[in-house]
């Protein structure tokens, strides 16, 4: 008989991933969440047994050995109450994830933007190098069958390169998430830093508090352990000015910068950052430059990361681009949107941005203000601002809203129009009754933004 494990917030793209991982090692799945989307839809197709709807005691039964359950869970959720009265065993997603980077020679790639993409391209090219890794990460890729986990099946690997030693492990690629310290479970044995910036304050307070947790991550690798690091950051620099570890520095200064710009499918300079990283890490793994060149050549992106769409307007027939993006953070908005501009240079652009949590919003939103009054766009659209389930109830932070930052941003006099949409529908209607023939249009942000514009759009692609 097969183990069982439940996963609380199956819909997550993280757990969806370790839920994936489990199911292909043979455990019998359940689940739970709150709504059905794509991903809780896919899992039932890879035959999970998903709940729908209001968490029930009555699914956690004694033939489970293990809970699973999302960060943003809370310990009185009736499901992991029932498995506390059961005596199962309860984990979190990260700690969860940081056992199986115990059981593999892991590569975590980590920072405030890029985590996703970078891990993407690493998995995706370690798999073309033939070096067979797992893959978790918290988007999902064609190449993978259209999934955020790929489960390698090599026992030994060449892994610990830079020591001439064999390491009977396999690869594991992971994206290492800062929120709520989870990657302090992780135990890599390469650590990827991206970038670091002021974000999930409503954790951390300060920059301050998030610089320090950061280096007490980098700390936690092993003797062997090797940084791969991104020397244009200067926060990044700064947690690593004082560390013994072996570090790898990348920059858009160096000479592979022109070529990756030249061979990538994916604009903008952000992600030729992204592909040096990944460079960098396969470089210690003695992968040859030729094949990493080839891998990151042929990766054309990954699900809602510039996920490019074209589309046809049902009522018109006007044929417009669409471009998907998860971006939620100011910089993540000033970085994609410029990348549109490098691609498009000369056509109109719309950004139709959802705001991503009431205390993001609060802290960052000077910061919102100035990105996003300088837009190199035609027309910004601002939605209601996404309220997380579960995190942001009586909260102090709701006192700032989408007509305070559309009224901020008007008072900077941009060069385009600034509107506020209550709804996906509003947004919706606006966008089919005045687009025009060649328009690319941006729909962007982390909440339900994707499930309820998004989607509805891209049905008429083409």
């Amino acid at each position: 008989m097969s183990q069982h494990v439940h996963f609380i917030g199956i819909g997550g793209i993280g757990v969806s991933a370790l839920a994936k991982y489990y199911l292909q090692k043979g455990w019998s799945v359940s689940g739970s969440d709150l709504a059905l989307t794509e991903i809780t839809k896919q899992m039932k197709d890879l035959g999970a047994v998903v709940h729908i709807g209001k968490p029930k005691a009555s699914l956690i039964t004694k033939k489970i050995q293990k809970v699973i359950f999302s960060p943003a869970v809370s310990a009185t959720h009736p499901e992991r109450v029932a498995a506390r009265k059961n005596n199962i065993a309860e984990f979190s997603y990260p700690q969860a994830l940081g056992e199986l980077t115990r059981e593999h020679f892991t590569i975590a790639v980590s920072g405030t933007h890029g985590k996703s993409t970078t891990s993407s391209m690493l998995g995706l090219l370690l798999t073309k190098a033939g070096l067979d890794p797992t893959v978790i990460i918290g988007t999902k890729l064609k190449e993978f069958g259209n999934s955020n986990c790929r489960v390698g099946t090599r026992k030994t690997v060449l892994a610990q390169a830079w020591a001439k030693t064999v390491f009977p492990q396999p690869i594991l690629v992971i994206e290492a998430d800062e929120h709520f310290a989870s990657f302090l479970n992780y135990r890599p044995q390469i650590i990827i830093l991206t970038s670091l910036e002021a974000d999930h304050l409503d954790f951390y307070k300060t920059l301050g508090n998030l610089t320090r947790t950061f280096r007490k991550y980098v700390e936690l690798l092993g003797k062997d352990g090797i940084i791969v690091a991104n020397k244009d950051e200067k926060n990044i620099r700064k947690i690593l000015q004082d560390t013994t570890h072996k570090v790898v520095w990348y920059s858009k200064k160096q000479k592979e910068a022109k070529k990756l710009k030249n061979i990538l499918s994916l604009p903008g300079e952000h992600n030729i950052a992204n592909a040096q990283a990944a460079l960098s890490a396969a470089r210690l793994l003695h992968v040859p430059d030729k094949k990493s060149f080839a891998a990151l050549s042929s990766f054309k992106g990954s699900w809602r990361r510039f996920e490019v769409f074209n589309v046809k307007c049902q009522m018109s027939n006007v044929k417009y681009t669409l471009v998907s993006d998860y971006g939620h953070h100011p910089t993540e908005i000033r970085v994609t949107v410029e990348a549109a501009r490098e691609k498009w240079p000369k056509k109109n652009i719309w950004l139709i941005y959802q705001p991503h949590q009431y205390q993001r919003t609060f802290y960052l939103f000077k910061d919102f203000v100035k990105v996003l009054s300088t837009l190199p766009v035609q027309k910004l659209f601002l939605m209601d601002i996404y309220d997380v389930a579960g995190r942001e109830e009586g909260s102090i932070y709701k006192k700032v809203s989408s007509v305070k930052l559309v009224e901020e941003i008007q008072k900077k006099k941009p060069p385009f129009e600034v509107l506020y949409t209550k709804s996906a529908m509003d947004a919706k209607k606006y966008l089919l009754a005045n687009v025009k023939h060649g328009d690319i249009v941006m729909v962007m942000g982390a909440g339900d933004i994707y499930r309820n514009l998004t989607l509805e759009l891209i049905q008429h692609h083409f």
